[in-house]
């Protein structure tokens, strides 16, 4: 089975096209472990669309399946691009809906869609009659965080600090925030410092897969925040991850664009058994 092995600010995943039924949960195992496989963030299944020029699936390392992706869309584009896509604007399937892609000539902008603040829409096991949670007060590891919580098609939790993100104990705290009782379906977890009104530093513990170098509907998930909190201006906004930047543009109504690189880092075979 041939694979592109892609990444976008060190988010990287490994690309295959669905050409056959296969176990893509215990693949994406397979493959993304780092020390037996070929090593990544995720593994996305390429595949074709009725209602989209390309259809794409995203598996976490541990297998399961999340419904976005924004370095990985950037990824799918380039790498469909790169075998014969024409134009510069794509519209791509996934399990969060159809997104709509333009690859300029080294960064490609994503629309992510239209975040969602209700808590059963995120999902949390708080009062679903609330609109938006805005520093939702929880005690984890010792450490009392304060969480603004969205979905971007997965779920997000924003902790914001007063000193440098390099400085959180990521490792300890993003494992119990991301299986805290609060969320049935486990969450991403941002930790984000505002540097400026248009630069915000962030690192994210990635449910299913860890602490990544890199996460753009993270990064989306940030950006919306701070918004909310009123910590930058409504113009785009840059996300400085340990992998890159990352720009994130949301009016404060529509739909929160993503804007980034991504490139092809080699492709290979994987033992088809």
């Amino acid at each position: 089975m041939i694979f592109a092995k892609m990444q976008a600010t060190g988010n990287d995943f490994v690309i295959v096209e669905a050409d056959a039924d296969r176990d893509w949960h215990l693949l994406a195992r397979a493959m993304c472990d780092r020390h037996f496989g070929v090593g990544a963030d995720g593994l996305i299944v390429v595949a074709p669309s009725d209602v989209a020029e390309v259809g794409m699936r995203f598996f976490n390392p541990d297998g399961s399946e999340a419904a976005a992706c924004g370095n990985g869309l950037r990824c799918v584009t380039r790498y469909a691009i790169d075998r014969g896509a024409r134009g510069s604007e794509l519209r791509v399937q996934t399990r969060g809906g159809i997104r709509t892609v333009h690859a300029g000539p080294s960064l490609i902008q994503v629309s992510m869609g239209m975040p969602a603040f209700k808590a059963s829409e995120i999902p949390m096991t708080v009062d679903s009659r609330l609109d938006i949670i805005l520093a939702h007060a929880v005690a984890v590891g010792g450490l009392s965080l304060k969480l603004t919580c969205l979905s971007m098609s997965n779920p997000h939790a924003v902790h914001f600090l007063d000193g440098a993100v390099s400085e959180f104990p990521l490792l300890a705290i993003g494992p119990q925030v991301e299986n805290h009782p609060l969320f049935p379906e486990r969450v991403n977890f941002e930790v984000a410092n505002v540097l400026d009104r248009g630069r915000i530093a962030v690192r994210v513990w990635e449910r299913g897969a860890g602490e990544t170098l890199s996460c753009g509907s993270g990064a989306c998930a940030v950006a919306v925040a701070a918004r909310l909190h009123d910590y930058v201006d409504s113009n785009a906004v840059d996300v400085l991850l340990p992998g890159g930047t990352l720009t994130v543009d949301w009016d404060g109504e529509g739909e929160v664009r993503l804007s980034g690189p991504a490139e092809l880092v080699f492709t290979g075979e994987w033992p088809d058994q």
